[in-house]
């Protein structure tokens, strides 16, 4: 009853087990919504008329060696922002409880 009530906090090896599961499954589901958009949103009018399905088909090499960095850089942001988010949700109950 603590726990719904938020009288007692999640614990740590909780938090760890979401943050695993969190950055293992939020790359796929990025990768989906940005696939999603880009069906919805096309970014190049030029594509049914090249007769490709997909951006990729249309890209050059050189945009496709751009794309490749930003999805790189991007993915490690979000792996980070990810990570920071969890440390501080850790040291917050870590500082509560030496509080309490």
């Amino acid at each position: 009853m603590d726990f719904l009530s938020f009288k007692e906090f999640l614990s740590i090896p909780v938090l760890i087990a979401f943050y695993y599961l969190g950055a293992i499954v939020m790359p796929f589901f990025i990768w989906l919504l940005v696939t999603w958009l880009s069906h919805k949103y096309p970014l190049f009018a030029n594509i049914k008329q090249a007769g490709k399905n997909t951006l990729w088909g249309v890209l050059t090499t050189k945009q496709k060696f751009i794309f490749v960095i930003v999805f790189i850089s991007a993915f490690l942001f979000m792996e980070l922002f990810w990570r920071v988010m969890f440390e501080f949700l850790i040291a917050y109950i870590q500082i509560r409880n030496a509080l309490v």
